[in-house]
């Protein structure tokens, strides 16, 4: 899972509840939309805070950036039927997510991060009007790499016989080296817990099913004409950084490699991750 380096919010942003024709949903919101508006959706288990350290320098160059719970997640809340989960429904939240923060219908620029990638992705392909660009943000072109696929069908199987809290311990104990930091600030450990227990866990159950066995779909999304964007850390546990870069050729999309980073640039290297964004939105092509 992401973990956020800080929690509070800067200045520019505020927390609220955003309606949508599909439900209201939990929404981090900064900055005005002089160059554009963005959309960020987090991953597996992740929630907009993910997105807190990328809030200030993205609106400081020109943008609104909108940071979603999506449903299901954190604060936003959700059914307990796991087939509200599914990733068509999700892929209709995210347009009706882009169609209320466009600014008099002007589309925005998606990313979606590890599990919101492939939500993107599935929105893009049902509907791409609403969108100025598509960032895959440490996000694969189908199911995740044989090791992660194995902890999250561990997941799969623990979530009906397990509570949230026995869950949550067994997890920490399979968290891969790079979560495995002692100098995580106390507030934001409470809060990586607090979030977990939030979690719907028919939202999880499907989610994980969706990362065990989405299928590729990089050549259908190459015909779609929008600008794409693929963006990493050096390393990657959830899909090898290789074929990330394969997936980029594939899609004819700029791609980013952010030095540092490991899963979670967004977290972990916030600045350069903001620049490479804004950079891309400047002027989104395809290829770079």
């Amino acid at each position: 899972m992401s973990k956020p380096p800080f929690l509070t919010l800067p200045g520019a942003a505020r927390a609220y509840r955003l309606e949508t024709a599909r439900g209201d949903f939990a929404v981090h919101d900064a900055g005005a939309a002089r160059l554009g508006t963005a959309l960020l959706l987090p991953g597996f288990t992740g929630s907009k805070e993910d997105f807190v350290a990328l809030l200030e320098p993205v609106a400081d160059a020109g943008f609104r950036v909108v940071a979603v719970d999506g449903r299901g997640q954190y604060e936003t809340g959700g059914p307990r039927a796991r087939g509200a989960y599914g990733l068509g429904e999700l892929a209709r939240d995210t347009l009706a997510l882009a169609r209320a923060i466009g600014d008099e219908g002007r589309p925005v620029h998606l990313v979606g991060h590890s599990l919101g990638g492939l939500i993107a992705r599935a929105a893009v392909l049902r509907d791409a009007a609403p969108f100025a660009s598509l960032t895959l943000l440490s996000s694969g072109p189908a199911a995740v790499a044989a090791s992660q696929r194995k902890r999250v069908e561990m997941l799969l199987g623990a979530l009906p016989s397990l509570t949230m809290e026995e869950i949550w311990a067994a997890m920490r104990q399979l968290d891969p080296p790079e979560a495995a930091d002692e100098e995580t600030p106390p507030e934001v450990a409470a809060f990586l817990r607090r979030r977990w227990l939030a979690n719907v866990p028919e939202q999880l159950g499907a989610a994980g099913e969706t990362l065990t066995g989405e299928p590729d779909r990089v050549a259908e999304l190459a015909r779609v004409p929008l600008p794409f964007h693929v963006l990493s850390g050096e390393v990657d546990y959830a899909w090898p950084v290789p074929l990330l870069d394969q997936m980029a050729v594939r899609l004819g999309a700029r791609r980013t490699i952010i030095e540092g980073a490991g899963h979670s640039p967004n977290a972990e290297r916030p600045h350069e991750t903001a620049h490479a964004l804004t950079s891309f939105w400047r002027a989104p092509s395809r290829g770079a």
